[in-house]
């Protein structure tokens, strides 16, 4: 796998997308890149980065009160709601700051707020941070359970993105598909990479790939 990874770069420092092309598969699919965002969401300088780059979609027009955090991406919210506060963002918190969550999931996958964190969500205007989008399931989730607990979506960011839209929500990213536009994502049963009888290279979730 390492003699297919390469670097996307960009003009803003510690601003890349660290990339490996080959046959990779999701829960949800299977992909023709894997997209490594390791360092992005555990180095401070990078997570900076990407929340410099991300705050600019929010600024001035969304109101933002909690960052639900999917994926490990705890340390880019925390940069973003930094950046958001010290940009004097308004936001409706009596205490004037911004609330970092991440959400519990059950043995079935469903995204659930236990009563102690409830309150950070219901009634609480919620953008969702992600590591990247590709199919949108893990996001839809994210909406349809912020809204089943009373809470307000505010928008979508993540690190890379091949959605313009998901559940009918603007998908902000630092990286999308025009700056990798030979990526792809296939239903399993569909994908045309297996119908090549080209095996899988690895097994990839947010935490990251396990090679086969």
């Amino acid at each position: 796998m390492e003699n297919n990874t390469f670097k996307i770069e960009s003009k803003k420092q510690n601003l890349f997308l660290r990339l490996t092309k080959g046959h990779f598969a999701t829960s949800h699919s299977h992909i023709n890149y894997y997209i490594d965002v390791t360092t992005q969401k555990t180095r401070l300088s990078e997570a900076k980065a990407v929340a410099e780059e991300l705050v600019s979609y929010y600024r001035s027009s969304t109101i933002v009160d909690t960052i639900l955090c999917l994926d490990g991406t705890q340390v880019i919210g925390a940069c973003l709601a930094n950046e958001l506060t010290e940009a004097g963002f308004v936001n409706l918190n009596s205490h004037q700051t911004i609330y970092v969550v991440t959400p519990e999931h059950t043995s079935g996958s469903q995204i659930i707020f236990r009563d102690n964190i409830l309150p950070m969500i219901k009634g609480k205007n919620v953008l969702i941070l992600e590591a990247s989008i590709t199919t949108g399931y893990t996001a839809q989730a994210a909406v349809e359970a912020i809204k089943y607990y009373g809470g307000n979506v505010s928008g979508i960011a993540a690190i890379f993105t091949s959605l313009d839209t998901c559940a009918g929500y603007k998908v902000h990213a630092t990286f999308e598909l025009k700056d990798l536009p030979d990526y792809n994502s296939y239903p399993s049963h569909e994908c045309p990479i297996c119908k090549e009888g080209k095996k899988i290279d690895a097994l990839v979730n947010s935490f990251g790939y396990s090679k086969l």
